[in-house]
């Protein structure tokens, strides 16, 4: 009985660590996510919204043949956006400033054909 005890203690405090999600830190100093077997790094500022797209090796891949929204939610605020292909980008802009903290779940569809989706905090 006690190593039972032992064993749903240990997992207990082992199960919400391994949950937690680090993001990776892209080129541009923003949070980067995989999506549709792209490496995507997320910039806002102000209202507009850019989301870098890399190959796994950080070198930038074309958007051309991408779409993609995002979805911006602050509080009981939402709105989405219809992101526009741009280099190695895909970017929109927001109604009003995206605030700190706002919540930000993007949906792509490679040249490709894959589709994916992340979830980012500003």
């Amino acid at each position: 009985m006690k190593k039972i005890l032992l064993v749903a203690s240990a997992l207990l405090f082992t199960v919400p660590a391994l949950a937690q999600h680090a993001h990776e830190k892209g080129p541009n100093g923003g949070p980067m996510e995989d999506v549709a077997g792209v490496d995507v790094e997320m910039i806002a500022k102000g209202k507009t919204i850019t989301f870098n797209v890399f190959d796994e090796a950080k070198k930038p891949v074309s958007t051309a043949g991408f779409s993609g929204t995002a979805l911006l939610t602050a509080g009981s605020d939402r709105e989405v956006l219809t992101l526009v292909a741009e280099g190695n980008a895909l970017k929109a802009d927001a109604k009003k400033d995206i605030a700190p903290g706002s919540a930000v779940t993007v949906t792509l569809k490679a040249a490709d054909g894959k589709s994916g989706q992340a979830k980012f905090k500003n």
